[in-house]
């Protein structure tokens, strides 16, 4: 178990021999992608190049951290597939993100917040001074 990532998952973008990541080519996004996504949001916008690079890099750690995670959940499952019902529950549990279309479509459950006594009261004192 000293390899997170089961054999038959590569993760594009993760470091090479030198500790470098792998080329701009196979990297999810690119300085491309990326200036037009700033241009989306604000076409007069333009990043400098050491923020650039750190986008990029926090990008590029995060799809590594989700999927090596993911792979985990796959081989507690024992599984050598990554599906992708392994990706969303570390993003619904870890980051609190749900990526809608993918995977299973069922209602998911709303958590009501418990509401204590002294917010009780509070509310109702509101909705007295508030019908006066």
């Amino acid at each position: 178990m000293a390899n997170s990532i089961p054999a038959a998952v590569k993760v594009i973008g993760t470091p090479g021999p030198a500790g470098r990541s792998s080329p701009e080519g196979s990297q999810v996004l690119s300085k491309k992608k990326l200036q037009d996504l700033v241009r989306e949001i604000d076409p007069n916008e333009q990043l400098d190049e050491d923020v650039e690079e750190m986008l990029l890099q926090i990008a590029d750690d995060f799809i590594e951290s989700v999927v090596t995670a993911a792979c985990q959940l796959a081989r507690h499952r024992k599984s050598n597939t990554l599906e992708v019902k392994d990706v969303q529950l570390h993003l619904e549990r870890q980051w609190n993100m749900w990526i809608p279309g993918y995977g299973s479509d069922e209602i998911r459950p709303f958590k009501k917040a418990c509401t204590t006594e002294a917010h009780k009261q509070r509310m109702a004192l509101i909705r007295k001074t508030t019908k006066k």
